[in-house]
């Protein structure tokens, strides 16, 4: 029958440890479960069978389990800690370009003063990239951009159609809200990954539960990760 000595050094220091003059730990805290681990294993030891005692390995068994609970609880406090100094340094990031305009996914353009900015974001290169500009729903110019290589390209538009008037004077459409789309190709196939930007500027950043968020006026509120360009 295996049998253990309650008075070896591995009891006698479990012992110690549970008689030790205690602190308060923190609710949640890895100090809290060890506790709560240790408690329950003395008690196991000192309330065991005396015809049928934890042997060696049992003992050895819970050890392991107490050192992988123990890992686990400091990983994850590790990682809330750096999560909360990921999100500090990414809202320092993002008070520093309030004001400044940004390019993210969308298809609107705010023409105003015959002046007005988007983009074309590409994930590959493309034989041929046209910026399809609409006003209520019908075309009214088209951009023809030629062969462009992967990455993001900021584009003004002014508003002119590129069509000359019965006096031969440019004509430029009015101020106002107009949509766009990017039709990329490669080789005569049409791409999917070829995305429209459109541009607002940064008004103000939030944090909260979701993380650090940038108020753009006319876009929404967006992540870091969500702009394409800083302008």
């Amino acid at each position: 029958m295996a049998t253990i000595d309650t008075s070896t050094a591995v009891t006698t220091d479990l012992m110690a440890t549970m008689n030790s003059k205690k602190s308060t730990a923190a609710a949640g805290s890895v100090e809290e479960e060890t506790n709560k681990f240790l408690t329950l294993l003395v008690t196991q030891l000192q309330n065991q069978d005396p015809m049928n005692p934890l042997d060696n390995a049992q003992l050895t068994s819970q050890l392991a389990q107490l050192s992988t609970v123990t890992g686990v609880n400091k990983l994850n406090t590790t990682l809330e800690t750096l999560k909360t100094s990921y999100q500090q340094a990414e809202s320092m990031q993002a008070a520093n370009i309030i004001g400044h305009g940004v390019l993210t996914a969308g298809k609107d353009i705010n023409l105003s003063k015959s002046a007005s900015l988007l983009g074309v974001d590409l994930a590959s290169a493309a034989d041929s990239v046209k910026v399809v500009i609409y006003k209520a729903g019908k075309e009214v110019h088209s951009i023809d951009l030629g062969a462009q290589e992967a990455g993001t390209l900021p584009l003004g538009w002014n508003g002119s159609t590129g069509e000359l008037d019965a006096e031969g004077k440019n004509v430029v459409l009015e101020d106002g809200a107009y949509t766009f789309e990017v039709v990329a190709t490669r080789g005569g196939t049409k791409l999917t990954d070829a995305t429209s930007l459109m541009y607002g500027s940064v008004a103000s950043v939030s944090t909260g539960a979701s993380g650090v968020k940038l108020n753009v006026p006319g876009v929404g509120s967006i992540t870091m990760a969500d702009v394409k360009q800083i302008l």
